[in-house]
This record gives C-alpha cells, structure tokens and sequence, in this order.
C-alpha cells in the first residue's frame, strides 16, 4: 500500500465531530482534554454539542479542526500503525499534518492555530470579504476575470485551485460579486461560500507579521514522512522550511490540484482522509478516482479498509513489517540492548522472566489478530524498563530508546512521563 494522509480545513467542521471516537477511544478523550487545557475553555462541549454557527467561527473552527484530526490519527495509529509515503492538508490541515508527522507539538500546534484563527477574523472588518466557488468553467477563464477586475482597492484572486471542476476565488465582496457576475455570464456555475473573511488572498497580508511573530515562539522538527506544501504542492521534510511555507500560505493560493498530480506521479495508490467529514475524499474522486481513497471519520469506511488493503497486504506478509506496536517494539528493544550486568538472579528476575511474559501475551495478540490495550501497552513498557535498569542502562540511553517507540508509536501523548 503506497499510502498518503489527507487532513482537511475548514469547511470540514459539523457538530457531533470526534465525539464517536471518544466515546470508544482513550487516546481521543486524552486529546480533547489536552486541547481544553490549552485553549481555556470546553472545546470539547463546542464540538459535540455547540451550534454550528459558532463552530464555524475561524477562531473556534481551527483548533477544533486540528484536535478532532489529531484525534483521528492517535487512532488510525493505535488500530492500524501503518506510516504514510506523504500527508498532505488543505489549507489549516497542512498544520495538523505537520503536526501528525511529528514536527510539532500538539499543545504548540494548538496555540498557533489558535492564534491563526483570531488573526484572519480580525484582520479585515466584518462583511468586508469573502469567497465563491466557481465551476463548469476553466480556470484559465476565472484568471483571466479576475485579473482584469482586480484593483488596488478592490482586489479579487484565485485562492484555491482544488480540482478541475472546482476553483476558489478570495477578495473583496464587491469584487468577488463582479467576477462571479461575469462568470455565470459565460456559462459558470458560482456559489457563494460561508465564510468570514477573504483567506488566502492579498488582504490576508496584515496579518502576517503577527502571525510570524507566533511560529517564531516554538521549537519545530524534522517531519518523519514528507509533507506536501500548499503553495508549491512540493513535498518538504526540513524542519527549516516548515514556517515559510505556514506564513506564505495565509496570501497564498492553495494549489490542491497540483498536489494530487504531484502524489500521482509518486505511485500513490492508497489515500486516508484524517479528519471530519469526506471533502477530501470527495475532491480525490475529482482528481485522481484511481487512488483509492477512505474517511476514517465513517465507520463504514474504517471497516473496508481493514477488509481489504490491510487484510491483503497481511496476506501478502507485507503488513508484520510495516505495522510497529509499543508491544512489539519493547520486545525488540529489550533483546538487542548490550548488558552490563553479569548478576544471574538479578538478569533472571529483571531480564528474561518479564521478557518472557510480554512475548507470551504477544503470540496470544498476534494469533487472535488484536491490537495491545492501552494496559497492555503499559505492560510492555514496565518491561523494557526492568530490561534497561538490570542491564544498567544509562539514562540518557533508556529515555531515547522510550522517545523512540512512543514516537514511531504515535503513543507519546499517552505515555508523557515515562521518559522522565
């Protein structure tokens, strides 16, 4: 499976999202009461229960975006674990994919979306600009309109190329009604978009100065899988390039249609939309229908997908290697770290029994086909901690071998302290 990651943006948010995953899932709840603790108030009330119409809210629809998102993945990881080749966002989901892909922390990520969100509602007056998708008409047309009608104080621009049948145009409202005027004209289809302000378009620019103040805040890294960049639709992995590409993306276009191509040409046969809803899943359709494509927010999806390319690839003998558990990983771990501890009895009772006993409760996991709970996780990881300290292990060494696995894992937010 040649997989990418889908992370949608705004657009995606309804009320009711992530609340099914709470309800069945640990690491969710973990996530939801991560995202109160930072924000300040009950996102978590706000996205189950609250009206859409302050769902909608930039300021309130960005971190609940990213939470119900980082929610979805701490699942897909725990039930199926399989790394992608890319993650790819649009536009607020190029951060909670570089934020999944381990280049941020959570709890930062949270705080700059945060801020994000405040930012584009604040920076033009209310009323003052909006956006319309255009279809049934070629891009080229919808340029050239808005080219010719943008001006200084009216200005109107292409703000996302999202599939061949479908383009967003940003500006000014007066601008965007006159473009979307002569376009029906020609023979477009033109709807006016619920949103409340005129995002990836030059009247975003005030903002950005604010906005790179805030990611100069906070510490980022290397991605673990590339992700592909919105205004270029070039993947990147440097954690050097991570807040360019953020601060571009606020005036610039969201270029989805070239992202896909781009995936295409990689071999990608396989997509997950990691999110609410299905938009993402829906423009792959009209872009790519050749790359097979789920939402792991419906259940009938999730079902198929472990019914049909994870059950062939276990079939295959392909899935052992890709599929990492914290289980799996501790066993490994514990057998390939040098000793230095000589003690028979104390090897007996720190080393091999504990060993032993976490490999019999994994032949069982493996036979019946189950994931580790979260108990059986924490199994394991006592375990490994027993391993390192009779082995003598220095410290700095045991807290990497532990940031390794909970990090491959996508576990670290369940298991915070167990480096310390």
């Amino acid at each position: 499976m040649n997989l990418v990651l889908l992370f949608p943006g705004q657009g995606a948010q309804y009320t009711g999202m992530g609340k099914s995953f709470c309800d069945r899932y640990a690491s969710a709840k973990v996530t939801f009461e991560e995202a109160n603790d930072v924000l300040g108030y009950d996102l978590q009330n706000l996205c189950f229960y609250g009206k859409i119409e302050e769902l909608t809210q930039t300021e309130y629809a960005q971190p609940g975006l990213l939470t119900v998102s980082m929610a979805i993945f701490r699942v897909f990881m725990e039930e199926i674990g399989i790394k992608p080749i890319y993650a790819l966002g649009h536009s607020l989901g190029e951060i909670s994919a570089i934020t999944c892909a381990g280049g941020l922390q959570f709890r930062d990520a949270l705080k700059i979306v945060q801020k994000r969100g405040r930012l584009m509602q604040e920076t033009l007056p209310d009323g003052a600009g909006t956006m319309s998708s255009i279809s049934g008409i070629d891009k080229s047309v919808i340029e050239e309109e808005c080219h010719r009608l943008c001006s200084e104080d009216e200005i109107v621009v292409v703000s996302n190329y999202n599939s061949p049948q479908q383009t967003i145009i940003s500006g000014h409202r007066h601008a965007v009604a006159k473009v979307g005027q002569k376009l029906v004209a020609n023979g477009a289809i033109v709807t006016n978009l619920n949103v409340s302000s005129a995002f990836h378009s030059p009247l975003m620019k005030p903002m950005v100065p604010d906005f790179s103040a805030e990611l100069a805040k906070y510490s980022f890294q290397d991605l673990n899988w590339p992700v592909i960049s919105n205004v270029d639709a070039v993947p990147y992995f440097k954690s050097s390039e991570i807040c360019n590409r953020l601060i571009r993306q606020i005036e610039e276009p969201v270029r989805w249609q070239e992202s896909i191509h781009y995936i295409q040409k990689q071999g990608i046969t396989h997509a997950i939309e990691i999110g609410p809803k299905t938009v993402l899943k829906n423009l792959m359709i009209r872009n790519a229908p050749e790359i097979v494509t789920y939402s792991y927010d419906k259940s009938e999806d999730r079902l198929s997908l472990v019914k049909g390319p994870l059950r062939k690839s276990t079939q295959a003998g392909s899935a052992e290697e890709d599929i990492q558990t914290v289980v799996t990983m501790c066993l490994a771990a514990a057998v390939s770290t040098r000793n230095r501890n000589w003690n028979e009895e104390e090897f007996l009772k720190g080393v091999i029994e504990p060993y032993q006993r976490i490999r019999a409760m994994q032949s069982v996991l493996k036979k019946q086909g189950n994931k580790p709970s979260l108990s059986q996780m924490q199994e394991a990881l006592d375990m490994l901690r027993s391993v390192l300290v009779t082995k003598k292990v220095p410290l700095n060494e045991q807290k990497e071998r532990f940031n390794q696995i909970v990090e491959t894992t996508g576990t670290n937010h369940l298991f915070r302290d167990l480096a310390g």
